[in-house]
């Protein structure tokens, strides 16, 4: 087989498993939704259909038992969120790969999260799936709840990460149109030099990290659900720095048009600044 066959079927096979992810991913929401519902309708043999129970980790459990476990999960809902006509979210499904053994997640399964709500209060759902059944081997709730955020807020703060961006594709834009040297060092710069970040959440408010790079034009944003809805901007100190020093050679080259007398310093001077 040559190397181009080997690379070819390489990226085939690459291709048709991350699609294939991809369209498990789609299903996992509904899935925990007719889960949930079946639930706190009390329709436990539903929930029971819905599970792995020919999974090799299910296999020893007692019918009885499971119905059991089913009504006490059921009440821990219940407790907290009330009893049902939940809003679902999927947030993100992960395989989880660590050479710490007890993190990983068992082989042909995925680990998902799905956001719910009840209009007033958030929480979450950890499910572990089975790849080959599509149905859930376990799920509980993670340990959180938090009220249902003032969307208008969040969107409003967009502003100033787009600013941000904005700012730093003028300032490449200016430097490409000048005579500066090593361009693709400027550029990196004003890409990378994106700090301290600021942060803020839908549902936790306002943070910063003071030695956080925001390295792809200074700019983060995750959408999903409400607990991952982040907005993330860095200064942009590399982009700050490259706008005076152009802003800076530009007034010294109108300087030195105004002044005839200073012809000599300035052919002295104008070639060490255009080779920053």
């Amino acid at each position: 087989m040559t190397k181009f066959s080997t690379f070819a079927l390489l990226v085939s096979f690459a291709l048709f498993t991350g699609c294939d992810f991809i369209k498990n991913t789609f299903t996992y929401k509904d899935k925990t939704e007719n889960f949930v519902e079946a639930l706190m309708d009390k329709n436990y043999d539903e929930c029971i259909n819905l599970m792995a129970t020919d999974h090799e980790t299910a296999k020893k459990t007692n019918r009885d038992s499971l119905k059991s476990g089913l009504d006490q999960f059921r009440a821990v809902i219940g407790s907290n969120f009330g009893d049902g006509n939940f809003e679902y979210t999927f947030m993100n499904a992960e395989k989880k790969r660590s050479t710490v053994a007890a993190e990983n997640t068992p082989p042909n399964t995925t680990l998902a999260h799905i956001e719910f709500s009840n209009g007033k209060n958030i929480g979450v759902f950890q499910i572990l799936f089975d790849d080959t059944s599509n149905k859930i081997i376990n799920i509980h709730t993670l340990d959180v709840k938090a009220e249902k955020p003032n969307m208008l807020l969040f969107w409003l703060f967009g502003i100033l990460p787009l600013t941000v961006l904005l700012f730093n594709i003028y300032v490449i834009r200016k430097i490409k149109k000048s005579n500066l040297k090593r361009k693709w060092i400027k550029y990196l710069a004003v890409i990378v030099l994106n700090v301290p970040a600021i942060s803020y959440a839908a549902v936790d408010g306002l943070s910063y990290k003071l030695l956080n790079f925001q390295i792809l034009f200074g700019v983060g944003f995750s959408l999903m659900g409400y607990l991952g809805s982040v907005w993330t901007f860095g200064i942009p100190l590399g982009g700050i720095y490259w706008l005076w020093k152009l802003n800076q050679q530009k007034s010294l080259r109108i300087t030195t048009k105004r002044t005839p007398q200073n012809v000599s310093d300035s052919h002295e001077s104008t070639p060490e600044i255009e080779n920053l």
